[in-house]
C-alpha cells in the first residue's frame, strides 16, 4: 500500500468516518483522477430518464388484467363466467361475460388514458434539450442522455435537468438564486453557493480543465439533506477536500433565477434524483362507504350461497319421487345416471350459483368509480373556492374519498399559514426593557412607546444607545434574506442606496423579511451581501460592512439560528436569534426578567416572539469555532448529529439584547369557519409548533375557545409542580364531575347546563402521556385512555410545541380510538405532511410555506375558509348521493333475482331462467344504470345555500347514518316485497291463461317478460320518487331509459336476427302488449310495488320528520326561496339555561303571539327544552334586520333529532 493510500485512510478516520458505507464517487467530466492519487473504479449509474408511467405497450394488457382481477368482485365474476363455460348452465356465458367485459374494458380504458397522459409528460421531460460541456465546448443533447459526472451549463429561467453540484456561476461571489416552486411550492428565491475553489472556473474551457472527484451519499429522498465532499486535484500531489451540503446541491425541477448561467456537475440522474424518489406511493385510504359496500357484498354473497343450497337440496328432494324425475321425453343418458350423486349435486349447485349470481352487482363498482371520478369535477369547477390572488382553485389529488368529506368528526388544523395568513409584520421590539414600535417612526426618529406599553421606560443612556444599535445590527445581520433588484427604465438596476428604492427583500421565511423590513423603518437598512460582506446603512446614512464568516442555519430542533461576522474594526461577533425557550437557557447576562415579561405579554396577545442575543469572540475562539465546524461539515457519516453537537458547544454564554414581536393576522373568515364546523358537530384541534400563549390567543381570536370556556392545562409547567398521574386524574375528575362518565358526544355543547371545556397540552407532556408503560408500573398504561377521555369531553383542544411526528401521533391516536371516528387534517407546510398522510382525509393549503402539503394531500384548497363549503356542501352532497347509489344497486338486484328464485318452485328446480338472455345481460348495463349514475352526480336534496347557512344539517348524515344496517335491511326487504309483488301478481293474473282475444295462451317467456317489464318500470320510478332536484337531464335520462327498454324489446322480438340460432323472444313483447289485461297488470303491479315506500315516507315526514325533511318541507312551501332570507340559525331555539328556561319560554311565546305584524316567523313550541315545528305560516320577515350571534349557537342539543 503506497503512502497516499495510508494518508487517505488516516484522513477518513480523522474526519469521523469509521463506517465508510453507502457512498458513491463521481468523476467530474468523466475524467480519471491523476495517476497515483487513487484507483479509478468506474461505476454504473442509471441514465436521466424519468418514468412516472405504470405500463408499457407490451405489459399493459397482462398487468392491467392482473390488477383488476385482484378485486374480489371482478375475480368472483370471472369464476362464474368460467363455470358457465365449463359446465352446462341454464344461462349463456354471455350473460356474465358481457357485463364483466364491459366493466374491465371501461376501467382499462380509463387507466390506459391516464397512463398515456403520464407517458406524454415523461417524453416531454426526457426529450427536452440540455447543454453539456465536452472537450471545452458547449454541446446540446437530450435530457435523457445525461450521465452522472457530466458538466452541465444551465441558463437563467431554465430548469435543472437532474441533481447537480454547483461549480461556478456568472456572479463573482459564486452564488446563484433558485426557486423551488415545483418541488415545495416556495416561490421565494433561495441562495446556493459554488464550491470556493471552483467558483473561478467561469468559461467552458476553464471548467473542462477541472480535475476533481466528488464523494457523496447514495440517493436519499430528503429534499433538504445532502452530505458529501469534493476532492480537487491541482498541481500539487495532495487533493484539496471541501465539504458539500444542501447549499451546494441544485435539485431537479428547480429553476435558476437572477443569475445569467451556472456550471454544475450531475451527481444523481433519472429515477435516483430527489424529486423522483419523492414520487412515493401514498398508502391507500379507504372510505367508510367502501367498507360498508364490502360488508353488504359479503351479506349478499351469503344470501346467494343460501339460495343455491336451498334449491339444490329441494331439487333432489323433489326428484326423490320416481314419478317426478326427468320426464320421459328428456331421459338422462346412462353416463349421467352413473355419475356420483355428490358430483351431480355439486354441478347443480354451481348451476344455481350461476343462475342467481346477478344478485351481486358487478356494475356497481364501475358506476361508483365513474361517480367519484366525474363528481370530483364539481370541486374543481366551484368558482366560490377559486382564489383571485393566487389565480388558482382547489385541487383533487384523489377522488376515492369524496364521500368521506361528509363524515368528518375530528378536524386537526395547523395554525401558522392555515388559520393565520403567514403574512408577517413587525409590531414592536424590546431592547433592555425599552419598547420600539416601527409604526411610531417619524423621519427616522424613534419614539419609545413607554407610557402606552405598560413598561417603565426612560430615555436610554449612552450604554443603552450602544446596546440599542447593536440589537438593530444583530437583526440586520442574523438572517438569510436576499435583496431582489428590480430593473427600472433603460434596464438600469438600482439598489436601495442609489436614489429611490426599487429593491425588495426575499427569503424562505416570512418572519425574517418582516424583521429586516422593520429594522429599515427603525433606521437600519440591510443593503446586500457582496463578496462575503454584508452591507448595512445605519441611522446616519453611513454604510457599515461586516464580513460574513459562518452561518449556523435554523432548524426545528434547535429553534434558533446564528451568524459569525467580523466588523471593519476586526472584532468578531456571534449573533443569535431564536425562540425564547431555546435562547433564555443559554443567556448569562442581560435584562432577562424585563425582556421575559415583555415576551410573555406579547405571546398572550397572539404575537410571534423571537429573542436576540450575542457574544464577542476572540481570534483564538473564532479559530477554534471554525475548526469545530469544519470537522463536522467534512463528515460523510452522521453529519447532522455532529453539526448539532458543534452548534451546542458554540451557541452558549450569550448576552441578551432584546426580543421582537411579529404579528401574523388571522385568515379571512377563519373564525366563522371554525364556528360552523363546531355547529356541524365536529371537534376542532389545533396542532402547532408555536408557544402556548401565542397559540392560545389565536384560538380565542378564531373562536375555537370562547370567553366562557374553562381552560384545562396539561403542560410541562404544571407537571413539574404535580406528577403527571395526579394532573391527569384531577383533569378527569373536573370534566366528568357534572355528567359522570357520559361524554360530550352525548350532550350538546350549546346547552347552558354544561360547562364548556378547552384543553391545552404541549409536546413534552404529550410524549410522556403516549410513552409506553414501563414494566413493573401499575398505572402507566392508563395515561393514554385517561387523556382520551378528557379530550372527548372538551369542545376544543390546543396542542402547542408540537414536532411534525407528534402531530401524526395525535391523529393516529384519535383515529384508532374505540369510536373509530373519521379524521381530517389540514395544513400548509412540510411539517404538516405527516398528519395529512395519517388522517382519513388530508387537505393541503396552497400557502406561503410551500406546496409540499398540497402535493401530499388528498385535496388542496387556497384558503382555510373554503373548508366550510368543501365539508358542509360538497361533502354532504357526495355522501347522500353515493349512499343512495349503493343501497339502490342492492335493492334493484334483489328485485331482479328474487323472482328467479321463486320461479324455481314452479319449474321443478330445473334451473330454467325466468328472463331472456338479453334482459339478463342488459339489465345492469343499459336499462337501469344511467338514471342512478346521473342521480349520484346531480342530486341536491337541500339547496346549497341552506347547507351553508345551517351547519347543523351535517349532523343528520354523521356516523355513516344512511348506510347503517337498519337502513340496509329496510332496502333489502323493500326489494323482496317488490319481487313478491312482481312474481305473484303476474302469476295470479296468469291464472286464466287465455289472455289474448284470439284465445292464444301466454307461455313462460311472456310471463318472464311481463315480470321484467314491471321490474324495470318500478325500480326506475322508485328512483324518480327519490329525486328532489329535477333538471332536463334527469327527465331525459329517466324517461329515456324506459323508452329505450320498450324500443329495444320491440326490435329484439320484432325482427328475425340472422346471427341467432334460435329466437325464443320472437313476437313475445308485441303479443304481450296486444293484451288489455297485460297493460292493466303492469300499471297495477307498479302502483302496488311503490305504494308501501310512498306511504312510509309520507307518515315519517308527517309524524317523525328529520331536520333535513323539515327544511325540505319549508323550502317547498316557499318555492325554493328559503335560502334568500336571513341565515337559518335564526330558526333555532335560543340557548336556554336551566334556571330561567320556563321564563324564557313564556316570554318568547308571548312575544311571538302578540306580534302585530303579519305572521312572518316560524312558530316553535318547546318540549323539554327542545324546539319543534308547529306551523309553517312563514319563515322570516322580509327585510327584517334582526340578527343572532353566531357564537351563541356553537353547540346544540342533539336529542333524537337535531332541531332547526
Amino acid at each position: 500500500m503506497d503512502l497516499s493510500s495510508i494518508r487517505k485512510l488516516i484522513t477518513r478516520y480523522c474526519t469521523g468516518e469509521e463506517s465508510w458505507v453507502d457512498s458513491r464517487t463521481v468523476y467530474i467530466g468523466q475524467k480519471e483522477p491523476p495517476p497515483g492519487t487513487e484507483a479509478y473504479i468506474p461505476q454504473r449509474f442509471p441514465d436521466n430518464r424519468i418514468v412516472s408511467s405504470k405500463y408499457t405497450f407490451w405489459n399493459f394488457i397482462p398487468k392491467n388484467l392482473f390488477e383488476q382481477f385482484r378485486r374480489i368482485a371482478n375475480f368472483y365474476f370471472l369464476i362464474i363466467f368460467l363455470v358457465q363455460l365449463i359446465i352446462d348452465t341454464p344461462t349463456s356465458p354471455t350473460t356474465s361475460g358481457l357485463p364483466l367485459f364491459f366493466v374491465i374494458t371501461v376501467t382499462a380504458i380509463k387507466q390506459g388514458y391516464e397512463d398515456w397522459i403520464r407517458h406524454k409528460a415523461d417524453n416531454a421531460i426526457n426529450q427536452c434539450p440540455v447543454h453539456v460541456i465536452q472537450h471545452g465546448k458547449v454541446v446540446r443533447k437530450q435530457s435523457q442522455r445525461l450521465r452522472v459526472g457530466d458538466i452541465v451549463q444551465v441558463k437563467e429561467n431554465e430548469t435543472f435537468p437532474c441533481d447537480l453540484i454547483l461549480l461556478s456561476t456568472s456572479r463573482e461571489d459564486g452564488t446563484c438564486f433558485v426557486t423551488t416552486a415545483s418541488l415545495d411550492g416556495e416561490s421565494s428565491h433561495k441562495t446556493y453557493y459554488a464550491v470556493q475553489d471552483t467558483k473561478a472556473f467561469n468559461t467552458a474551457e476553464e471548467v473542462d480543465t477541472l480535475h476533481a472527484t466528488i464523494e457523496c451519499e447514495q440517493p436519499q429522498p430528503d429534499l433538504y439533506k445532502f452530505v458529501g465532499r469534493i476532492n480537487i486535484y491541482l498541481d500539487r500531489e495532495e487533493p484539496i477536500a471541501r465539504p458539500l451540503g444542501s447549499e451546494n446541491l441544485l435539485l431537479r425541477g428547480a429553476t435558476l433565477k437572477n443569475t445569467e448561467y451556472v456550471h454544475a456537475v450531475a451527481i444523481y440522474t433519472g429515477m435516483e434524483t430527489k424529486m423522483a424518489l419523492n414520487y412515493q406511493s401514498k398508502s391507500q385510504k379507504r372510505s367508510a362507504v367502501e367498507k360498508s359496500m364490502n360488508a353488504y357484498l359479503i351479506v349478499y354473497l351469503c344470501i346467494l350461497i343460501s339460495k343455491a343450497l336451498i334449491n339444490t337440496v329441494l331439487k333432489y328432494a323433489w326428484q326423490a319421487n320416481p314419478n317426478r324425475d326427468e320426464p320421459w321425453y328428456n331421459q338422462k343418458t346412462e353416463t349421467e345416471r352413473q355419475r356420483h350423486v355428490l358430483i351431480r349435486a355439486f354441478t347443480d349447485f354451481l348451476a344455481f350459483m350461476v343462475l342467481f349470481n346477478y344478485i351481486i352487482p358487478v356494475s356497481m363498482y364501475v358506476t361508483v368509480e365513474m361517480q367519484k371520478f366525474l363528481g370530483s369535477y364539481f370541486i374543481l369547477w366551484d368558482d366560490d373556492m377559486f382564489d383571485e390572488e393566487l389565480g388558482e382553485g382547489p385541487l383533487v389529488n384523489t377522488s376515492d374519498l369524496n364521500e368521506e368529506l361528509g363524515q368528518v368528526e375530528y378536524v386537526f388544523t395547523d395554525k401558522t399559514g392555515t388559520l393565520t395568513e403567514n403574512n408577517m409584520e413587525l409590531r414592536e421590539c424590546c431592547v433592555d426593557g425599552h419598547v420600539y414600535v416601527p409604526h411610531a417612526i417619524c423621519n427616522g426618529q424613534i419614539l419609545p412607546g413607554a407610557a402606552e406599553m405598560d413598561m417603565i421606560d426612560s430615555s436610554p443612556g449612552v450604554d443603552g444607545k450602544e446596546r440599542e444599535e447593536l440589537f438593530f445590527r444583530a437583526l440586520c445581520l442574523c438572517h438569510t434574506v436576499q435583496v431582489k433588484e428590480e430593473e427600472t427604465v433603460d434596464g438600469i438596476k438600482r439598489g436601495i442606496h442609489q436614489g429611490k428604492s426599487t429593491s425588495f427583500y426575499i427569503s424562505s421565511s416570512p418572519d425574517e423579511v418582516a424583521l429586516v423590513e422593520g429594522m429599515k423603518r427603525l433606521g437600519f437598512t440591510y443593503l446586500r451581501l457582496k463578496d462575503s460582506h454584508m452591507e448595512i446603512l445605519n441611522r446616519e446614512d453611513e454604510m457599515e460592512r461586516f464580513e460574513l464568516l459562518e452561518v449556523l442555519n435554523f432548524d426545528s430542533v434547535r429553534r434558533r439560528m446564528s451568524v459569525i461576522v467580523r466588523s471593519s474594526s476586526g472584532e468578531y461577533y456571534l449573533f443569535c436569534k431564536g425562540a425564547d425557550s431555546s435562547v433564555f437557557p443559554r443567556v448569562v447576562s442581560g435584562k432577562v426578567e424585563q425582556v421575559r415579561a415583555r415576551v410573555e405579554q406579547n405571546a398572550v396577545e397572539g404575537l410571534r416572539t423571537l429573542c436576540v442575543a450575542y457574544k464577542k469572540l476572540t481570534h483564538e475562539e473564532y479559530v477554534e469555532t471554525c475548526h469545530l465546524l469544519n470537522r463536522a461539515k467534512l463528515a460523510l457519516q452522521d453529519r447532522d448529529k455532529k453539526l448539532a453537537e458543534a452548534y451546542d458547544v458554540i451557541e452558549k454564554d450569550f448576552i441578551l439584547l432584546g426580543a421582537t414581536a411579529v404579528e401574523d393576522r388571522l385568515q379571512d373568515k377563519a373564525a366563522d369557519t371554525i364556528e360552523s364546523l363546531h355547529k356541524a358537530g365536529m371537534k376542532v384541534w389545533v396542532l402547532t409548533g408555536d408557544k402556548m400563549e401565542t397559540a392560545a390567543a389565536t384560538c380565542y381570536a378564531s373562536k375555537l375557545f370562547h370567553r366562557n370556556t374553562q381552560i384545562l392545562e396539561l403542560t410541562t409547567k404544571r407537571t413539574e409542580e404535580q406528577s403527571l398521574h395526579d394532573v391527569l386524574f384531577d383533569l378527569s375528575r373536573t370534566v366528568l364531575r357534572q355528567h359522570g362518565s357520559m361524554t360530550r358526544d352525548t350532550f350538546s355543547g350549546l346547552s347552558g347546563d354544561y360547562q364548556d371545556y378547552g384543553l391545552i397540552i404541549d409536546g413534552a407532556t404529550l410524549s410522556a402521556v403516549l410513552k409506553p408503560p414501563q414494566e413493573g408500573t401499575s398505572n402507566g398504561g392508563n395515561y393514554k385512555e385517561i387523556f382520551l377521555e378528557i379530550c372527548r369531553n372538551c369542545s376544543a383542544v390546543l396542542c402547542c410545541r408540537m414536532a411534525p411526528l407528534q402531530k401524526a401521533q395525535i391523529v393516529k391516536m384519535i383515529k384508532t380510538s374505540k369510536e373509530r371516528p373519521i379524521t381530517l387534517a389540514i395544513g400548509d407546510g412540510a411539517n404538516d405532511v405527516s398528519m395529512i398522510l395519517e388522517a382519513h382525509v388530508g387537505i393541503g393549503i396552497m400557502g406561503k410555506e410551500g406546496r409540499q402539503a398540497a402535493r401530499n394531500s388528498d385535496y388542496a384548497i387556497t384558503k382555510f375558509k373554503h373548508l366550510k363549503k368543501m365539508l358542509l356542501v360538497h361533502g354532504h352532497y357526495y355522501y347522500i348521493r353515493i349512499a343512495e347509489l349503493v343501497q339502490y344497486f342492492f335493492y334493484k338486484n334483489v328485485c331482479f333475482i328474487f323472482p328467479q328464485f321463486l320461479y324455481q318452485f314452479f319449474c321443478g328446480f330445473s334451473q330454467q331462467p325466468l328472463y331472456d338472455t338479453a334482459y339478463l345481460t342488459l339489465y345492469n348495463i343499459s336499462f337501469t344504470s344511467l338514471p342512478i349514475l346521473l342521480y349520484s352526480l346531480m342530486e341536491q336534496h337541500i339547496n346549497m345555500d341552506i347547507l351553508k347557512r345551517d351547519p347543523t344539517l351535517y349532523r343528520d348524515i354523521a356516523k355513516n347514518s344512511l348506510l347503517r344496517w337498519p337502513t340496509f335491511i329496510y332496502w333489502t326487504f323493500l326489494g323482496v316485497f317488490d319481487a313478491l309483488v312482481f312474481f305473484f301478481g303476474a302469476f295470479f293474473l296468469f291464472d286464466n291463461t287465455t289472455f289474448t282475444s284470439n284465445g292464444q295462451m301466454f307461455g313462460n317467456w311472456t310471463f318472464g317478460t311481463l315480470v321484467f317489464t314491471v321490474l324495470v318500470f318500478t325500480v326506475t320510478l322508485k328512483l324518480a320518487l327519490d329525486t328532489h332536484y329535477w333538471t332536463w337531464i334527469n327527465h331525459f335520462v329517466i324517461w329515456g331509459s324506459l323508452l329505450f327498454y320498450v324500443i329495444f324489446s320491440l326490435l329484439w322480438g320484432g325482427i328475425i336476427w340472422p346471427f341467432l340460432n334460435y329466437q325464443r323472444m320472437y313476437y313475445v313483447f308485441m303479443q304481450m302488449l296486444s293484451s288489455g289485461p297485460a297493460w292493466l297488470s303492469i300499471i297495477l303491479l307498479i302502483i302496488v310495488s311503490l305504494l308501501p315506500d310512498v306511504v312510509k315516507k309520507v307518515l315519517c315526514r308527517a309524524l317523525w320528520p328529520t331536520t333535513t325533511e323539515r327544511i325540505q318541507n319549508a323550502d317547498k312551501l316557499y318555492k325554493g326561496h328559503l335560502s334568500e332570507f336571513t341565515p337559518l340559525s335564526s330558526l333555532h331555539a335560543p340557548p336556554v339555561r336551566k334556571h330561567d328556561r320556563q321564563g324564557n319560554e313564556n316570554q318568547n311565546h308571548t312575544h311571538r303571539r302578540s306580534d302585530s305584524s303579519p305572521p312572518n316567523k316560524l312558530m316553535c313550541t318547546y318540549w323539554g327544552g327542545r324546539s319543534d315545528y308547529c306551523t309553517f305560516s312563514s319563515l322570516l320577515r322580509i327585510g327584517e334586520n334582526t340578527r343572532f350571534s353566531g357564537a351563541a349557537y356553537a353547540y346544540s342539543t342533539p336529542g333524537p333529532e337535531t332541531s332547526v
